[in-house]
């Protein structure tokens, strides 16, 4: 398999803890994104929106959107599972991660924010805006799981919520938000810490690092 990515992509990050989890070997190609890289004619090709991450199996079948491809990842190699058996616990589940990858991540991301700089607003204004996302979110997040049994998000092992998670809370002390304010999502982010895959994914440990 071929993984397109960037270091820093928070979306290609979670891809990445989804595959070091299920023990699969890929090729990690990367596009730098703050030089424009993803809007190559031949990226575009392969994924239309210019963005990643994009997962080619070895048949050559192309997925976009990173909470699918972890999904299929997890339909097609099932061992260890990311969502739980129980239907109410996976919509649950899903319902976390997607408050975080489809409600906070975008609205603070790279395209984003280059769009506010264009519009005019100040350096210091775009980051508030950024640091205000994650806030909001995490926010959401930590009283959504307030009464979850830990130490993840969701029990005793991690699901596609805590793949969600942690790429987030890296995101947020980037941009100056004070995650102390959120203990539970933090003993979450502790427990992925301690697994070889979470940390073998983060962007400090990948070839395209700055």
């Amino acid at each position: 398999m071929k993984l397109h990515g960037y270091f820093r992509s928070s979306a290609s990050y979670r891809v990445r803890i989804a595959l070091n989890l299920k023990g699969l070997s890929t090729e990690h190609l990367p596009h730098h994104l703050r030089k424009g890289e993803q809007r190559a004619p031949a990226y575009l090709a392969i994924n239309p929106q210019g963005l990643v991450p994009t997962l080619e199996d070895d048949t050559g079948a192309v997925l976009i959107q990173s909470l699918a491809i972890i999904e299929w990842l997890d339909e097609t190699h099932p061992t260890p599972p990311l969502l739980p058996e129980d239907p109410l616990r996976r919509a649950k589940v899903r319902a976390f991660a997607q408050a975080l990858a489809c409600d906070t991540h975008p609205v603070q991301n790279l395209k984003v924010l280059a769009r506010l700089r264009q519009l005019g607003l100040a350096e210091e204004k775009v980051t508030e805006w950024a640091a205000w996302a994650n806030r909001e979110g995490l926010s959401a997040c930590e009283t959504l799981i307030a009464g979850e049994p830990g130490p993840f998000c969701f029990g005793a092992t991690p699901t596609i919520a805590d793949l969600c998670l942690v790429p987030q809370l890296a995101n947020a002390r980037r941009f100056g938000v004070d995650v102390a304010a959120y203990p539970r999502l933090l003993q979450a982010e502790a427990a992925a810490r301690e697994i070889k895959a979470f940390a073998d994914a983060a962007p400090d440990k990948q070839p395209d690092a700055e």
